[in-house]
């Protein structure tokens, strides 16, 4: 665990031997250990189809069993050849390791939705998500001695998740994971390495989550009571040696012997010299604890700073939908949905991949046509949307240049704002391009703030987001005072959100009012 950008990606990498570490090596116990490795953002080779993807991670079963052919025929010639057998004892045996993952991956496929893919479909033609979880899938049906996955669930539904997390309980080997998704670290993990931004030290912590979570606040807690006490201390200090200089220098001899060899004695009693020794005494101990044994004020700023300035507004009505009908062309995704979402509501989308989340979004937003029914929006609405990607259209070549085209912000108004999302002195000026998923998701949500709307629709908003940012982020949503209507599997943060949830099943939304906790 860490911020985005501390380096969790960049340490896994060179863990797989991807890159070289500046110093120091990497090495493993045993020199066969089976490494899987899940890349984020992983994308396929282009030539490769998925039925030939899944046969090369495989181990390659039908190559293998047309080797096995022509070793068998070639011992039916030359039973006693020593070299022939030993070719074929290999052979068979990475056949049978080839068939187990065949096996898995029948299991895994349908577990994942992948099942119905054609298997001659160019992978390249795949959705993002669904080239993800085909390296899923391809990481897992080897049966790796130890995994490696960098967040492993995003483009996940429920059900997935939940398959994933028994799937990984059962198994017996080691796991390193990168994931913000905190009910599946709160399953899958016994231990916490918390990764920090400004020592670029790693610490670790026993147990799962909530585990790691209760030890690092009471850390916190600790850092600053004995932060407080010294602040205490240090001014009890100054004060001493400020009053022990001033009895000094009132406690002057008078003389002024400038011939005398201890010019000090020539100005002060051996009275007043003792209080001067006891002075720089004590300014040499708060010298210490200024410098070496200093501690540090607990920091604040893995946590996203974030606030909703204040919003205008909207009529009590803010989206009607009335016998809406969600598609493409032929094909119906959602059918005659009537339904109103009224201001100050926190309503959670829900539905499996493909079952036309995004795609009830797109029609809301007037982005793809609907098939019959209408959409409309109340007096006063202003619309802020997050799309699921962080690829906004109002993005402009940096962070810096994106908020001022948005906002009537001076420059130096413009870059305090955008420290509040952890942007902080040169940063500003990075390349939108050379961002990280999560520093896109926390630009997004600035201009978002920055443009006062009063009606959110955010598509998976969790997404890439490091856990203190997810927190922080909820708590703003809190005291945010406009509507929301979001997708997102985060069962964490649904709990804890949503008034109301919209599950599309087969067509059909269902809705359920909850009890929030925030």
């Amino acid at each position: 665990m860490g911020i985005n950008g501390c380096g969790k990606s960049t340490l896994i990498r060179i863990l797989t031997g991807l890159e070289r570490p500046d110093s120091g090596l990497v090495s493993l116990t045993a020199p066969n250990v089976r490494l899987g490795y899940l890349p984020q953002g992983f994308d396929l080779f282009a030539s490769l189809t998925v039925g030939d993807y899944l046969e090369t991670v495989g181990g390659g079963y039908a190559r293998l069993l047309e080797r096995v052919e022509q070793l068998a025929a070639r011992l039916a010639e030359t039973p006693l050849d020593e070299t022939v057998q030993a070719d074929y004892a290999e052979v068979l045996e990475a056949m049978l390791l080839a068939g187990e993952s065949q096996s898995r991956m029948e299991e895994i496929l349908p577990a994942l939705g992948l099942d119905k893919i054609p298997r001659q479909q160019a992978a390249v033609t795949l959705s993002g998500g669904q080239k993800t979880r085909l390296a899923l899938v391809g990481v897992l049906m080897t049966a790796p001695q130890v995994l490696l996955l960098d967040e492993p669930t995003n483009h996940l539904d429920i059900d997935m998740l939940n398959w994933l997390e028994d799937w990984l309980l059962k198994q017996s080997g080691a796991m390193l994971l990168v994931s913000h998704d905190r009910y599946f670290l709160e399953r899958v993990t016994n231990g916490i390495l918390d990764l920090d931004n400004q020592t670029h030290r790693i610490k670790f912590y026993e147990g799962n989550f909530s585990a790691y979570l209760a030890q690092k606040e009471a850390e916190v807690q600790r850092q600053w009571e004995q932060y407080e006490d010294q602040r205490v201390e240090l001014k009890r200090l100054k004060r001493a040696a400020d009053r022990m200089r001033s009895r000094a220098r009132a406690g002057k001899t008078g003389k002024t012997n400038r011939d005398n060899d201890k010019f000090m004695r020539g100005f002060f009693s051996d009275r007043s010299l003792e209080t001067m020794r006891r002075a720089k005494t004590i300014e040499k101990r708060v010298e210490q604890l200024q410098s070496e044994d200093k501690i540090e004020k607990p920091r604040e700023n893995w946590k996203l700073k974030m606030g909703f300035e204040s919003t205008v507004a909207s009529g009590r009505d803010v989206l009607v939908l009335q016998d809406l009908c969600v598609g493409y062309g032929e094909r119906r995704l959602i059918g005659s949905l009537t339904a109103t979402i009224r201001y100050g509501e926190r309503a959670v989308l829900m539905g499996c991949n493909g079952s036309g989340k995004t795609s009830l979004f797109k029609t809301i937003l007037g982005e793809i046509s609907p098939l019959a029914g209408e959409v409309r929006l109340g007096s006063r609405v202003q619309v802020g949307y997050m799309a699921q990607e962080e690829q906004q259209r109002f993005f402009k070549k940096d962070a810096l240049n994106t908020l001022l085209h948005l906002s009537h912000y001076s420059e130096t108004e413009a870059r305090r704002f955008l420290s509040y999302y952890l942007f902080f002195g040169d940063d500003v000026f990075t390349p939108v391009e050379s961002l990280s998923y999560g520093e896109r998701a926390r630009l997004s949500l600035a201009c978002l703030v920055a443009q006062g709307c009063n009606f959110l629709m955010l598509d998976e908003p969790g997404n890439h987001l490091d856990i203190p940012s997810q927190m922080r982020f909820e708590a703003a949503l809190a005291t945010f005072e406009g509507t929301i209507f979001t997708i997102s599997h985060d069962r964490y943060f649904i709990e804890r959100f949503a008034s109301e949830i919209w599950e599309i099943n087969d067509g059909r939304v269902v809705r359920t009012p909850l009890e929030t906790g925030l």
